[in-house]
This record gives C-alpha cells, sequence and structure tokens, in this order.
C-alpha cells in the first residue's frame, strides 16, 4: 500500500528483455538506503517487487501483462520516474489510499501554465472514467491528486510548484501517456451497489 506521495524522482537504468517480462534497472540511491529484497516499491503508480539492490538503485522483474496494461512498456534507459516505497503503518497518510494497482492509462492532453501553478489535462479511458469525480482523488503515474474538472473522456488536475518540480508531472508532455489509478474506494461501493463483480 502507498500514499501517493512521490519520494524521489529516479532513473531507468538498462533493460533486459527475457521473453514475456522485463528485467529493469532503477537508479535512486534514496529510495534503496533502507531497502531489502522482496520490498515493494511504485514505480511510476505500478506495484514492483525489488528482486535485487545495491547502494545506486534496485531491480525489479516487470510481468507481460503489467507491461501490456501501463506505460512501462515503453521503459526505456534514462527515463526519469516517480518512485515510492510502501507506506509503513505509522506513517501520516498524506493523499490517499495507493494500491500500485494501475486501472488504465491515459495521455496528456494539454498544460495550461498560470503564475504560480499549472492546470494539466489528462485523457482517461472510458472503463476508468466512471470513477473519475471532481474534488476526488487519482493517482497519475504515482502521484496523489485531486481532480480539478471532469468531463467525459478528460478530467484536470492542477498543479502546485512542489509537485511540478519533484515528479514527472513536471515536464511530461501532450501525447505522453500516464498510470491511472482511482480511488479503490469507488470501486468498492461500486461493487456492493451491485454494479461490478
Amino acid at each position: 500500500m502507498f500514499t501517493g506521495i512521490v519520494e524521489d524522482l529516479g532513473e531507468i537504468g538498462p533493460v533486459e528483455y527475457e521473453g514475456d517480462f522485463a528485467r529493469v534497472h532503477v537508479r535512486s540511491a534514496m529510495i534503496v538506503e533502507d531497502a531489502k529484497a522482496g520490498d515493494s516499491i511504485a514505480v511510476n503508480g505500478v506495484c514492483l517487487t525489488i528482486t535485487s539492490f545495491d547502494s545506486a538503485g534496485f531491480v525489479a522483474d516487470v510481468m507481460g501483462e503489467t507491461l501490456r496494461l501501463t506505460s512501462l512498456k515503453g521503459i526505456a534507459p534514462g527515463t526519469r520516474v516517480n518512485l515510492e516505497r510502501a507506506a509503513k503503518v505509522s506513517d501520516r497518510l498524506g493523499g490517499h489510499l495507493v494500491q500500485g494497482h494501475v486501472d488504465g492509462t491515459g495521455t496528456v492532453v494539454s498544460r495550461d501554465p498560470q503564475e504560480h501553478w499549472e492546470v494539466v489535462r489528462i485523457s482517461v479511458p472510458p472503463d476508468v472514467s466512471k470513477y473519475v469525480a471532481r474534488k476526488g482523488s487519482i493517482t497519475v503515474d504515482g502521484i496523489s491528486l485531486t481532480v480539478s474538472a471532469v468531463d467525459g473522456d478528460w478530467f484536470e488536475v492542477s498543479l502546485i510548484p512542489e509537485t511540478l518540480k519533484r515528479t514527472t508531472l513536471g515536464f511530461k508532455q501532450p501525447g505522453e501517456a500516464v498510470n491511472l489509478e482511482v480511488d479503490v474506494i469507488a470501486k468498492y461501493v461500486e461493487k456492493l451497489l451491485g454494479g461490478a463483480q
């Protein structure tokens, strides 16, 4: 479980494709300070497991299903990624409950810079859009954000300077893919009301 508060901007190192999965090397000295094999790390919002690590970063195996359903399918060496270690029970919940289970991918549609903040519009697939509500929570590339506007096949988030400086949404451009995870509470409510299986 994560909170959607990005701890570090890491960088993808070598990516080794082996049949139906990829072995991904991620550079981040901060994330591995207290790491151990088996720890969960959110990489652009995708929950991955550390298989090995050293003082410079870690390695994780990414299964074919994850490559197919997330923006990690196009990951390349040098790509910067949002990183978050799994939350401890004693941590403050600074964002919202994030599982690291991506519901779909969207695309950055537009960026609208303001004087001290920026509005980013993101496309959303139809099967995900029903869970997106104005002033509700959504996770974009692992970042816990509040939806500032929504209309059918898109939603907007308003980003403060800290988010722009410390996460990938500070530099993602229109046309680039992002991972989306909706608030899990919305999915449970739907199931309880008989709308999902």
